[in-house]
């Protein structure tokens, strides 16, 4: 899948990502990097709202799996299972968070798990950052289930 159209994906599917002005800048089999400006996302302090960098990370790693099973034509449901977000600066502009796979050697386990069983789990993290420094880590474990078990 393309830049522009896991953009335009988002946006007409998960419509927080268009009020946060989101946009894709690359997407490959091993992870997703997803940017967002100040402006919308900003807090009283003027720098990056919480909830929009935890938002960001969420995004890019489910992308990163959206995009590697649509890619493997796998059709599935994919919701995020719990999370954790680590703030290690505040953000005082634009922002981008980094999706990869948490155990890139479990993926196979995971396609195979979810093609028999029709539901799997896996662990993706997101590194943000704000002019080539590290913000946050978000770790979240994601299910995927297939239609018939949705």
């Amino acid at each position: 899948m393309q830049p522009d159209e896991l953009e335009q994906y988002l946006h007409a599917h998960i419509p927080l990502s268009r009020a946060m002005c989101v946009s894709v800048v690359s997407v490959d089999d091993e992870g997703v990097t997803l940017r967002a400006p100040l402006e919308p996302n900003i807090n009283h302090r003027e720098t990056v709202f919480g909830g929009s960098a935890s938002a960001l990370g969420i995004l890019a790693a489910w992308s990163l799996l959206h995009t590697r099973l649509r890619a493997e034509g796998v059709e599935s449901r994919l919701v995020i299972q719990r999370n954790t977000m680590e703030y290690a600066l505040p953000i005082p502009g634009e922002f981008t968070a980094r999706s990869s796979l948490e155990s890139p050697a479990q993926w196979e386990q995971f396609r195979r798990m979810l093609m028999r069983k029709g539901k799997a789990r896996i662990a993706v993290s997101a590194i943000l950052e704000h002019a080539g420094e590290v913000v946050g880590k978000l770790s979240g474990e994601f299910v995927a289930l297939r239609p018939e078990h949705a």
